[in-house]
């Protein structure tokens, strides 16, 4: 389902500082434009909410969850409001196969080969590379050269349409999006535009 997902396209919406009055508007419009994966992170406001209509609202073939799941607890209460996937900045094991163990997907964080081979270890079905910044292209590549193959290494923070094109050829397989998809107080139209933006210049790649 994950996979799925992202095989449509491979760029995961992070919905930081969403509130639930804005959040499916905004999630119709980045559907519109082939986005598949939604996340809220859950120092949103009422994050859970926000993810229980989502679940609610989207399609079958949306996979929704939530962001900064930082403990087991965390991780049941998204379940319980219909999330489906869960993604962590870090890569805590417990959390990891708490998720797995619900039959929840999980994305957790990584900046090293130690973190991330701890992370597929404990069950990850996609590692994210946080903070992009500091795990640059160049990092990547080292990255992907001694990782499974078949794992999704998906970049995440500050990443534009303009510097995708290294990470991709590095070996990065889709991105995490934050602020430069959205950010508190974007319309749901405005959200709509920067993400066929980020749509097309993943196709160009």
């Amino acid at each position: 389902m994950l996979d799925a997902a992202l095989n449509q396209l491979p760029l995961v919406a992070i919905l930081r500082g969403v509130k639930p009055d804005e959040v499916e508007a905004i999630a119709d419009a980045l559907y519109a434009e082939g986005f598949r994966v939604i996340e809220v992170p859950l120092n949103s406001p009422d994050a859970l909410d926000s993810i229980a209509r989502l679940a609610r609202r989207m399609p079958a073939d949306a996979v929704i969850g939530a962001g900064t799941v930082l403990s087991a607890q965390a991780v049941a209460d998204v379940e319980a409001s219909g999330g489906r996937v869960i993604v962590m900045p870090h890569a805590d094991v417990a959390i990891i196969r708490a998720a797995k163990a619900r039959g929840l997907f999980c994305v957790p964080g990584a900046a090293t080969p130690t973190e991330a081979f701890a992370a597929v270890n404990a069950g990850a079905d996609a590692v994210k590379l946080f903070p992009a910044e500091l795990v640059t292209p160049v990092v990547v590549k080292a990255m992907r050269a001694v990782l499974p193959r078949e794992l999704r290494l998906l970049p995440v923070g500050g990443i534009t349409p303009d510097t995708m094109a290294p990470y991709v050829k590095a070996g990065a397989a889709g991105f995490g999006l934050g602020s430069a998809l959205y950010s508190p107080g974007l319309s749901a139209a405005e959200v709509g535009q920067r993400a066929r933006d980020f749509a097309q210049a993943w196709r160009r790649l």
